[in-house]
């Protein structure tokens, strides 16, 4: 459970760092102006992006086999843009805060490009202490 939690903060902040850099990628707080309350919601969006990415990006990855073969793996970039434009979609329909990404091509697949390399630095950093915990 531990080692979940701090994967989630560690999604909350390639969230994060991705709305700070991409274009057209952000987050709606709605109207919430605490500081904690805007924490909560970027944990929320983390929570919520870690199990669309643990659920339903397998079953698509697996639907998917073929297209990998033909576009030696490009299409795995596509994927993680639908599951943050996925994730987007059932933040905002579900909780009425949440992730905003404006379109599919670029938002979505610079946004996926952000927050796999973030998270990929960030598991560099952290993947003895998770492990270990």
């Amino acid at each position: 459970m531990r080692a979940f939690l701090i994967r989630s903060a560690l999604s909350g902040l390639a969230l994060w760092i991705a709305t700070l850099i991409v274009p057209g990628v952000e987050f709606d707080f709605g109207d919430l102006t605490s500081w904690w309350n805007k924490l909560g919601v970027v944990l929320l969006v983390a929570v919520v992006f870690g199990l669309v990415n643990g659920i339903i990006k397998p079953i698509i990855q697996i639907l998917a086999i073929p297209l990998y073969i033909v576009t030696l793996g490009l299409i795995h970039i596509i994927i993680n843009a639908l599951m943050l434009k996925l994730t987007a979609w059932l933040t905002d329909n579900v909780f009425h805060v949440g992730l905003e990404v404006d379109d599919i091509f670029w938002s979505a697949i610079f946004g996926a490009i952000v927050i796999s390399i973030v998270g990929w630095l960030a598991a560099l950093m952290m993947k003895d202490r998770v492990e270990n915990l």
